[in-house]
């Protein structure tokens, strides 16, 4: 007997339709599978009858085919365990062949005793099971919350393989019953969101001008650099960032979750992620770790920081090539790995801050200290190349806290002051870009800065100014503005203002 049961497979953030047809005929007894299937894929045939054998039913000496379409899509991952199994009882009669299971997508992958165990990227797969018309989505109870994220859909969540046949056994009438539906009110998880951090603008004694360009680059959403001697605090600013941060909205979150899902990094408590991500990779990880790869073209750390922070210490001490990585996320938003069979282009919205030492030591000018040759501080500076310098937004230099302040012990701004700061301008971008995609300035493009960075005819002169005597590149230029738009938003201030242009260009410390 011949059935087909639908279950859906992820090639990057794409998801697709993936029909599992079964065949049961006559034949010397063997299960074979075709379609393009990946190992994993391909060893479920001994999960699923191992456990067929295990909860209690009994394959029948037949030739079965499992054929996974479309043929042309490799097929990877363990999901395809529990729709194989349900394609094989139909086949065999084993549950009712009457059953209509064409509404239904089926995810889970099988234990040898019938469990169904946890799998990835189930957030995308509801979310592509609801927009293609499926009334029902039965997946491991462990993914549960996760799928019922996405509304629209029914989301069952199942145990073992005995709980998935006693259920599609019921009535349409009596399926509530028997394994009650999940859901999650969405909503609430972002009301009941406690803004908590672990570090605090509260900690961190003077360095002024470093607070203020880090209010400037989380209330824009700018890229920042930060140099200095170490111990000035660097660190720990970055570090507190994060808190400063506006919430992601719900449609940042599902994109962000998305990624987390492919990534089989959502965790059963929290199927929403509701802070923006903050990574601080080591200077020793590798490329494809950094950027994403690997086999099965996996996100990396640079998507992993989507919509959020992407903190890299010691800044020349990465690999060139890891550097250089950074280019087309920069600009482009996004990051593309590919392979010989396939290539993907994972979304990478990030907020690049670094930090390095103005020399290898670190103490340069102090010359009682630094014992750098001038060649080895160009050789430093010159790990960071000049496309990547001109992509940053911010650049601030910091030097040492004085004794006299550290044993007052006087603090600055709290997180919680400067985020209502970084909160206003985002409400006026967020009024400004109403009808656009756009979220923050720093999202702007060309045509875009054109509408929303309008000049006067005094600020106009002075930007030709300072792009003959900075010798700024169009990119440079487009990004001073950006910034000069996001200073002018923290002033509540429509219109760019000669003030706004001046303070962004401070912080073009190395065209300076």
């Amino acid at each position: 007997m011949f059935c087909t049961i639908h279950s859906c497979g992820l090639i990057g953030m794409d998801t697709f339709l993936a029909r599992v047809e079964v065949d049961a005929g006559t034949g010397l007894p063997a299960i074979d599978m075709v379609g393009l299937l990946n190992s994993e894929v391909k060893e479920s045939k001994e999960r699923v009858k191992i456990a067929l054998k295990n909860c209690g039913y009994r394959i029948p000496s037949q030739r079965i085919t499992v054929n996974i379409a479309p043929a042309d899509k490799r097929k990877e991952g363990t999901a395809f365990d529990l729709p194989i199994a349900i394609g094989i009882m139909q086949s065999l009669d084993l549950i009712s062949s009457d059953l209509d299971l064409t509404d239904t997508i089926f995810l889970g992958e099988l234990g040898l005793d019938g469990e169904i165990r946890s799998v990835k990227g189930v957030l995308p797969i509801t979310k592509y099971a609801r927009d293609m018309g499926y009334r029902r989505i039965i997946l491991p109870i462990e993914n549960a919350e996760e799928g019922a994220v996405i509304e629209g859909i029914k989301v069952v969540g199942v145990e073992n393989l005995l709980e998935v046949a006693s259920y599609l056994e019921e009535p349409t009438e009596k399926e509530d019953i028997c394994i009650a539906p999940t859901r999650i009110d969405t909503s609430r998880l972002f009301a009941e969101e406690e803004r908590q951090y672990e570090h605090d603008f509260a900690n961190v004694y003077g360095q002024e001008t470093l607070k203020r360009a880090a209010v400037i680059a989380a209330a824009g959403f700018h890229h920042l650099m930060i140099s200095g001697t170490p111990g000035a605090g660097k660190t720990m600013v970055a570090k507190c960032m994060p808190s400063i941060l506006p919430p992601l909205s719900l449609e940042e979150s599902l994109e962000v979750s998305t990624i987390y899902s492919i990534s089989g990094l959502l965790k059963k408590e929290t199927p929403l992620l509701i802070k923006r991500p903050f990574w601080n990779p080591h200077h020793t990880i590798s490329t494809s770790a950094l950027a994403g790869g690997g086999r099965n073209a996996r996100p990396g750390i640079i998507s992993l920081s989507h919509k959020g922070i992407l903190f890299l210490d010691e800044f020349p001490e990465f690999g060139r090539e890891n550097i250089e990585i950074l280019r087309q996320p920069l600009e482009d938003k996004q990051i593309q790995i590919s392979r010989a069979q396939k290539t993907v282009n994972y979304p990478a919205d990030i907020m690049l801050v670094a930090a390095m030492n103005p020399c290898p030591c670190g103490y340069y000018p102090d010359r009682n200290k630094c014992r750098c040759t001038p060649m080895d501080i160009q050789r430093y500076r010159n790990r960071i190349s000049g496309p990547i310098l001109d992509r940053l937004d911010l650049w601030v230099e910091v030097k040492g806290i004085p004794l006299k302040m550290l044993q007052q012990g006087k603090k600055g701004a709290s997180s919680k002051e400067l985020r209502k700061k970084v909160e206003i301008a985002r409400k006026m971008q967020a009024n400004r870009y109403q009808n656009t995609s756009i979220l923050f300035n720093s999202q702007l493009k060309v045509g875009e800065i054109e509408t929303y960075c309008n000049l006067g005819t005094k600020e106009k002169i002075y930007m030709e100014q300072l792009y003959k005597t900075l010798d700024l590149t169009a990119r440079s230029y487009h990004r001073l503005l950006k910034v000069a738009r996001t200073i002018a938003d923290l002033e509540q201030s429509e219109r760019i203002e000669k003030e706004h242009i001046s303070e962004a260009v401070m912080f073009r410390g190395w065209e300076r």
